[in-house]
């Protein structure tokens, strides 16, 4: 499980020119599920990106999480991200879940993310999207699970 993690001042993704999903300050997340990603994967991911402390404090300094700000959370599939570039100049998904497990999974994740009571707007899996943001900072990271 790879996910991007782009601290945003706000976001929004669309798909045939419709807005699905916006938030304001918060997290965009690309999230990509690989083979062999699980349920445990999931809970992990979770774990981590809930507790990132990456939002400024009273001082300027990274030490609050997205809960401490009443952050949202724009959660977008992104399979792309299971390419690793590191042969040809043709990127290849081979890493990727299949789409029907990986559907799945991503809607876990997205209710387990509201389960922990966190605003979540998600987009269209497997759909075309423009994805836009401001990202705060910029602020992102590379996370692998």
């Amino acid at each position: 499980m790879k996910i991007v993690v782009q601290r945003v001042q706000e976001a929004a993704v669309s798909v045939e020119n419709e807005i699905i999903g916006a938030i304001g300050n918060g997290l965009l997340l690309l999230v990509c599920f690989e083979q062999g990603d699980d349920d445990q994967t999931i809970q992990k991911a979770i774990e981590k990106i809930t507790k990132l402390r990456i939002f400024d404090d009273g001082e300027g300094k990274m030490n609050l999480d997205v809960q401490s700000v009443n952050g949202q959370i724009l959660s977008i599939s992104q399979f792309t991200l299971s390419w690793d570039g590191s042969g040809g100049h043709r990127p290849s998904f081979e890493k990727s879940m299949q789409p029907q497990e990986a559907r799945l999974k991503y809607a876990l994740f997205n209710r387990e993310l509201r389960n922990r009571g966190f605003d979540i707007k998600e987009g269209k899996f497997g759909a075309f999207m423009k994805v836009s943001l401001i990202n705060d900072g910029p602020v992102t990271f590379n996370l692998q699970f």
